[in-house]
């Protein structure tokens, strides 16, 4: 039986996925370095920004020594951008009150830090309607691994059986199909409303 619905949270219930990609680009441009979109969504899409620079310094194209100011930087940038982009989705608002009456727990698991997942749900005042969430600077190691939703499940006190998880980048869908949960695959953030579970026989 059904009984918990966990979301990701960039491109699935906040559409955020190029306020991540604008705003590490424009921290990577200072040190003469840019990610091309169709490299992003390739290999980039859905990893933490400590990934995507470990990957760029592997290639030899970013020294290590600049990580941190530029994680400092991107940050900064980001929360430029969700503090003038995120508004609230009546959609998402709608879905996840139905979902709730309907007695699912609900969490929230995702590659970005804690701090900016909780800013992020609550500008777009999603964040009560959670009963976990979960960031990737919370010991757990990041998708593609399973490792945040094995935690949810275990903070939940459900097995993978008993849920099911929403994603869109392929990280994320890899870490939930790892995890041995159930998987709904979307292509972004305008696929995730009520239709989408009436269409998958959750509701």
């Amino acid at each position: 039986m059904l009984k918990a619905i966990i979301f990701d949270l960039d491109g699935v219930l906040v559409d955020a996925t190029e306020w991540h990609y604008e705003a590490l680009n424009k921290a990577l441009k200072l040190f003469g370095q840019e990610i091309g979109r169709e490299e992003h969504l390739k290999v980039y899409n859905g990893l933490p920004t400590n990934e995507k620079l470990k990957i760029l310094s592997d290639r030899g194209e970013l020294p290590r020594g600049v990580h941190e100011i530029i994680k400092v930087l991107k940050r900064r940038y980001t929360d430029e951008i969700v503090n003038t982009s995120c508004q609230p989705s009546h959609e998402k608002l709608i879905m996840l009150s139905y979902l709730k009456k309907l007695g699912y727990t609900l969490a929230c698991c995702s590659n970005a830090q804690k701090y900016s997942v909780d800013n992020m749900l609550k500008r777009s005042m999603l964040d009560t309607f959670f009963d976990q969430i979960i960031g990737n600077d919370e010991g757990y190691q990041p998708k593609p691994a399973p490792d945040i939703y094995l935690a949810a499940f275990a903070k939940m006190k459900l097995n993978p059986q008993e849920t099911v998880v929403v994603e869109d980048a392929p990280h994320g869908i890899l870490a939930a199909k790892a995890s041995g949960a159930n998987v709904i695959e979307v292509r972004g953030f305008h696929e995730v409303n009520l239709s989408l579970f009436e269409r998958h026989g959750i509701i």
